[in-house]
């Protein structure tokens, strides 16, 4: 025989599985234009960590080999790379420190662009770099224009 708490229990497990079953149905809505933008940015910013980090580990290399004037772009490369990796977490999700953070990745970026361009002229990988880091500086702007400082 079945007991009141023994039906009830029965009744909620029923009523989430439902639940469940229809939160699979359900189809997306589509993007706002302000969210999109907040996914451009943090897609970019990705991409220019990911290039940072690379550009890193090949200015190490040169500075195994005695190339000593790369240590400076190497630890430009892999601060811009946290910074662009904390702007890409911060702009997927929309929080709400995003202006904070692209403008420090803004300002990040325009630096270590400076920094390969000045010590790779003519390098494929650092000149990749420069071109990521101003892609990545422009799209940060480019957010920070059109969104509201949160305080």
């Amino acid at each position: 025989m079945i007991h009141r708490r023994e039906f009830a229990l029965a009744g909620f497990s029923a009523a989430a599985l439902a639940a469940l079953g229809s939160a699979g149905e359900r189809r997306p809505e589509p993007k706002e234009p302000h969210s999109a933008m907040f996914d451009k940015c943090a897609k970019i910013c990705s991409d220019c960590q990911r290039e940072c980090e690379a550009c890193a580990t090949y200015c190490g290399k040169l500075l195994a080999k005695g190339a000593e004037h790369h240590f400076d772009t190497l630890m430009s490369c892999r601060d811009c790379a946290d910074l662009c990796s904390a702007a890409a977490s911060l702009t997927a999700r929309q929080g709400p420190f995003s202006d904070l953070v692209c403008r420090a990745c803004a300002e990040a970026c325009a630096r270590c662009a400076g920094q390969c361009e000045q010590h790779g002229r003519g390098d494929a990988v650092m000149t990749r770099c420069a071109e990521e880091c101003r892609t990545c500086e422009a799209a940060c702007r480019d957010m920070l224009s059109h969104v509201e400082p949160k305080r």
